[in-house]
């Protein structure tokens, strides 16, 4: 892999000053595509020197959101920091620079569909600019995302199957329509099996857990359900049809995983009982689901998946 040298010495040499004081690194950076000025929050952790390749974590905001909110809820961050691995929240775009920012997901939302916003090309640029000037392992590069950006990552998973090795989702959708009257918009068949672990709530009321219009929806937008979300999935990676389920002891959580599927891919549903629309286990959430940390389970999910 060609490493961009000028780069990579600023990254060190910024990376030793922040270490002596932070013990890590988080910078905002721009890439121009199509046009734009795009932005972006890039962390590394302190064990990133450069010589050994890491893990790459691309986070995606919800709608009306921005970077620096999703990096804060997540917390990802900190994980960065205990685990090794490199975190990058892209934001999305709208009519203001920092604010109401939203992602072009195909069926949702806001300024980036209603423009055509280029924005898987805007994300392999980006993944591409990345490779090139850091050390990126390219057989781990992974996409999460939360809400308008769950469904975000439910598209890069598809139309980037060939670079992005397990995607997840919370809260979000493979498809749906703008309008009761208007066409069936879906993520397209994926050329090669990409790992998926989805998070929902079953309470879920801006992108419903059984699909159709939600009560805090904004627009008319009609959502497919979780269930036709994860049968895509299953199967276009070949899983088996029937998971294995695991109940956490208070009945709360129900992780149900379909398995063996091709190059070893799953595709996982964490469906939490008494969830809403928020980042599971988020500080910035004290009022509600609590019980798990979405951000573990995520990266734990990355950490056994690969690329093949």
């Amino acid at each position: 892999m060609k490493i961009n040298n000028l780069f990579v010495f600023f990254i060190i040499f910024i990376l030793i000053i922040s270490t002596i004081f932070t013990g890590c690194i988080t910078t905002k950076h721009t890439l121009r595509f199509d046009g734009r000025t795009r932005t972006y929050i890039l962390h590394f952790p302190p064990q990133y020197d450069g010589s050994d390749s890491f893990p790459l974590v691309i986070a995606l905001h919800g709608g009306g959101g921005n970077s620096k909110n999703m990096m804060e809820k997540t917390g990802f961050n900190n994980l960065s920091d205990e685990k090794g691995f490199i975190i990058v929240y892209p934001d999305g775009i709208g009519r203001f620079k920092n604010r109401l920012l939203t992602w072009n997901a195909g069926h949702c939302c806001g300024y980036a569909l209603d423009n055509d916003i280029d924005d898987v090309g805007f994300i392999r640029a980006l993944i591409d600019k990345l490779q090139e000037n850091l050390n990126i392992d390219s057989k781990r590069i992974y996409v999460t995302g939360h809400s308008n950006g769950g469904m975000m990552t439910y598209r890069l998973g598809a139309e980037l199957s060939d670079i992005i090795a397990a995607i997840a989702p919370l809260a979000g959708t493979i498809g749906g329509k703008e309008n009761e009257n208007s066409t069936l918009i879906m993520i397209p068949e994926p050329n090669y099996p990409v790992s998926v672990i989805a998070l929902h709530g079953l309470l879920d009321e801006s992108v419903p857990y059984n699909g159709g219009h939600g009560n805090n929806t904004r627009n008319d937008r009609i959502d497919l359900s979780v269930n036709q979300s994860i049968s895509f999935w299953v199967e276009h990676n070949g899983c088996n049809i029937t998971p294995n389920r695991n109940i956490s002891d208070s009945g709360n959580v129900i992780i149900d995983y379909y398995l063996n599927g091709e190059n070893n891919s799953e595709v996982a549903l964490v469906t939490v009982l008494n969830g809403g629309h928020s980042w599971f286990g988020s500080d910035k959430d004290t009022t509600e689901n609590q019980e798990i940390n979405a951000t573990q389970i995520i990266w734990n999910f990355f950490e056994d998946h690969s690329k093949h």
